[in-house]
């Protein structure tokens, strides 16, 4: 049985005026995750007509490369870091691909 990818869509809304402070540490944490072995892709951006509002999209080659990457010492330095500037808790949600078992 192969591993399926998945791709993961989380939403961030920090409290406005905070966006700097949480760009300083989403970016630490982007370098860092980019080099786990089991990441594809992952991606920070920040919402046009809601500037206090970001979007990380992710694929990782397994779910437990993910899991590993929920675990890392650098995304427990990250949630840490910005607790006290979310405006509401994240919204996280895991997706599978399915257009590839179409073909």
């Amino acid at each position: 049985m192969s591993q399926e990818k998945v791709t993961v869509i989380a939403y961030i809304e920090v409290k406005p005026g905070s966006e700097a402070a949480f760009l300083e540490s989403a970016h630490k944490v982007v370098a860092a995750t980019r080099a786990e072995e089991a990441c594809i892709n992952y991606d920070l951006h920040q919402s046009d007509e809601k500037p206090n509002l970001f979007m990380f999209y992710e694929n990782w080659t397994s779910m437990a490369g993910l899991q590993q990457h929920a675990q890392s010492a650098h995304i427990q330095t990250f949630r840490a870091s910005i607790g006290d500037l979310l405006a509401k808790p994240t919204d996280i949600k895991t997706y599978k691909m399915v257009s590839e078992l179409a073909s």
